[in-house]
């Protein structure tokens, strides 16, 4: 096997390394033009660092894989997937929908793979990765046993890359609905059209917590397909589930006949507009999920975004009956935890209600988070409770 290239990186390059972020940045490499794939890292003085995926186009130009010599192949990739697969054992199972493979969170950057029932789904996304594609396949095949493989390329982060927006079957033909199982609720994940690979597979440990917890009337604020609303409904009395997209609550309304569940009303409305009318209205919920979608998706938009949260929070918070319990979240990497609290806090304070924080909860445990990576984590959530006469 012919050895990989080398590329030499600065003394800032090798410390990131030393300090467990696996990243090295454009202006910290000194290499010739090379096409993208696995490459030999050394520091100034010639000292091997590691091997990492080489992308030269991106601003992220190397991605730490191994400190090791031994040569990055088939049978290195599917040892790493069986080992992410085996730390998912509790989530194993006929019909299951996790993650497999959360990126650099299992010493696998830009690789994502997730599994709904007999079908994986993955995404490359990056140049060197990308170039890792048989290799990863065959890896995913050797550890899942799936009837199918999606090659779910269509982030926009490969444009950055160099890469091609595409979605691709690599092995056999992956369906547009799987059915899966996530506790007591069954529902369609939509591994070609729906959101990130065809489900929010984060919010899985949060949705049965909050099935857990809700009682009498419910509300369900950006439900999408329906899911938090399916778990409320297990032991609430009613629940008013909330989007703005008809084609969403459409699938959502499949998701309930799937589970025979008739005590959601299913709204099509604006959440903002809505909040406002409920409050005006003088009505209250005994539970309330409150689960948007990013509203900063770049620095420059922070300021704007936690404007939006605070809003629908505070709105949230004047809605809830006396004892009731709010979950709130946001998914937005650029609204840190520290932000996303004092959020709350303020809101709390506006809404004129005395709001006790019960749990501070963050993604389902098959989406892990490195501390020395926090862009590994992204996704932050609370457990309210209204304890106001």
């Amino acid at each position: 096997m012919t050895p990989p290239p080398s590329v030499t990186v600065s003394a800032k390059g090798a410390a990131r390394w030393k300090q467990g972020h696996p990243w090295i940045y454009r202006s910290d490499v000194d290499a010739g033009r090379m096409p993208p794939g696995i490459v030999r890292v050394t520091d100034a003085r010639g000292r091997f660092l590691g091997q990492a995926l080489w992308s030269p186009t991106s601003e992220i130009r190397l991605r730490l894989l191994t400190t090791a010599e031994p040569p990055v192949d088939a049978t290195w990739w599917t040892a790493m997937l069986m080992a992410a697969n085996q730390r998912r054992s509790a989530r194993t199972g006929a019909g299951a929908a996790y993650r497999v493979v959360h990126g650099e969170a299992d010493g696998l950057p830009s690789l994502i793979v997730d599994r709904y029932g007999d079908y994986a789904v993955a995404q490359l996304l990056s140049a060197g990765l990308e170039a890792q594609r048989d290799h990863i396949v065959h890896a995913i095949r050797a550890t899942l046993d799936p009837k199918g493989i999606l090659l779910r390329n269509d982030a926009s982060v490969r444009r950055h890359e160099g890469l091609a927006i595409e979605v691709v079957d690599a092995l056999g033909s992956v369906p547009e609905s799987v059915e899966v199982i996530e506790g007591p609720v069954r529902y369609l994940a939509a591994p070609r059209t729906g959101q990130k690979t065809g489900a929010f597979l984060d919010q899985r440990d949060n949705r049965e917590m909050m099935g857990a917890l809700s009682h009498g009337r419910a509300l369900d604020l950006f439900t999408y397909n329906g899911l938090f609303a399916l778990h409320l409904a297990r032991t609430a009395d009613a629940v008013v589930a909330v989007d703005s997209s008809a084609p969403a609550l459409d699938i959502a309304r499949r998701n309930a006949d799937l589970n025979r569940v008739t005590n959601i009303e299913w709204r099509e409305a604006n959440v903002f507009d809505l909040l406002r009318e409920l409050e005006r209205s003088g009505q209250r919920f005994d539970t309330v999920v409150l689960d948007p979608p990013a509203f900063a998706k770049r620095k420059d938009a922070v300021e704007r975004a936690v404007a939006g949260y605070k809003e629908i929070n505070l709105r949230a918070m004047r809605v809830l009956a006396p004892g009731g319990v709010l979950f709130t979240a946001s998914c937005s990497f650029h609204v840190g935890r520290a932000v996303f609290f004092d959020m709350l806090a303020d809101a709390a304070a506006d809404s004129g209600r005395r709001m006790a924080l019960e749990r501070m909860v963050g993604p389902s445990a098959d989406h892990p988070e490195l501390l020395a990576v926090p862009e590994t984590g992204y996704l932050k959530g609370a457990v309210l409770r209204a304890v106001d006469p």
